[in-house]
């Protein structure tokens, strides 16, 4: 019988890696490098594979069980292994559904390797980091300001961005949908509530209770955080909505009646937002389409927030430059 795969959706391998009670000293990864035609996961798609577990999925659940089965045997072997699925495949018992090609490339990693703890450090430090790899030595260094997505065959290039993390000022049922949700997303959640419980709402969320100009200054927002004011009326929401829109935040949105905005904005002009940081403002925030009520709100706004981070991730890549479309077929395993 089979099992759920509770960690399909883990889809950074930095996640898991960390939320495991101690780094295991050796580890495979592999990397969904090419695709020819449709397929569920763009190339860059990962999974981790120790020899007990396997996080992430590279297709719709087709080849994930044997992906891990050769990453196992990569460990055993300390090789790695190039292999194709669907098209051009040697295995013509493993059918792709969508009836593409794709290529993934299997490596044996140990932990003690710099370019693992910096590829962490990226993490822990919410640095951009490019990975580099041939399937036997890797580089992980500070990403540029144009981070390319390659694969020649023999190497491939991915962008690791910092971990989405989503600050919510408010209180509510929809704020508090909105953190539960955005953290069953696997984002990283801090929830400004000014004169709030003295208790975090929810384990593993950084929590304020002062001023939210305060509160961001000291989270320190970077261009991969996203801000919602979800608050309603506060006397201090447009200080802190002004702070939200003067940061890198590559999402600033409020809740809030469209009849009131051009009020909301001359607030905002008054605590001096310019008219280009003032057209940034997403309000009322979330997707059109959703209901009003408090879970239904919340989450419009994730989805708003998700889709806002896709295109920036997408942004930070070269466009156009992807990984290549096709691999020598004389590269992959047998």
């Amino acid at each position: 019988m089979s099992r759920w795969r509770l960690a399909a959706p883990v889809d950074d391998i930095r996640e898991a890696l960390l939320a495991a009670p101690v780094l295991p000293e050796r580890f495979a990864i592999a990397t969904l490098v090419a695709v020819d035609g449709s397929a569920p996961r763009d190339v860059g798609a990962q999974m981790l594979v120790t020899d007990s577990e396997h996080w992430g999925f590279l297709s719709g659940g087709c080849i994930e069980d044997d992906v891990a089965r050769h990453a196992r045997t990569a460990l055993a072997e300390g090789a790695p292994r190039l292999l194709r699925y669907g098209e051009g495949s040697p295995w013509i018992d493993i059918r792709l559904a969508c009836g593409s090609g794709i290529s993934v490339l299997v490596e044996p990693v140990a932990a003690a390797e710099p370019a693992v703890a910096a590829l962490l450090d990226g993490w822990h430090a919410r640095r951009a980091v490019l990975w580099s790899s041939d399937g036997v030595t890797r580089r992980a260094e500070a990403a540029g300001e144009a981070p390319v997505d390659a694969w020649d065959g023999a190497r491939y290039t991915r962008l690791f961005a910092p971990p989405l993390r989503l600050v919510l000022i408010g209180e509510d049922g929809a704020t508090l949908s909105a953190a539960a949700l955005a953290q069953a997303m696997g984002w990283q959640v801090a929830l400004v509530t000014p004169g709030g419980p003295e208790a975090a709402p929810f384990p593993r969320i950084a929590y304020h209770r002062g001023d939210p100009a305060a509160a961001l200054a000291a989270i320190g927002i970077d261009r991969w955080t996203a801000i919602a004011v979800l608050s309603h009326d506060r006397e201090d929401d447009e200080r802190g909505l002004a702070a939200a829109l003067c940061s890198e935040a590559f999402h600033v949105g409020a809740i809030g009646a469209r009849a009131r905005l051009e009020g909301r904005i001359a607030r905002l002009r008054a605590h001096g937002v310019s008219e280009a940081q003032i057209a940034r403002l997403r309000a009322p925030i979330g997707l059109y389409g959703f209901g009003k009520a408090p879970r239904e709100v919340a989450l419009s706004v994730i989805a708003e927030v998700a889709q806002a981070f896709h295109a920036a991730v997408a942004a930070a890549r070269s466009a156009g430059v992807s990984m290549s479309s096709s691999t020598p077929l004389s590269a992959v395993s047998r």
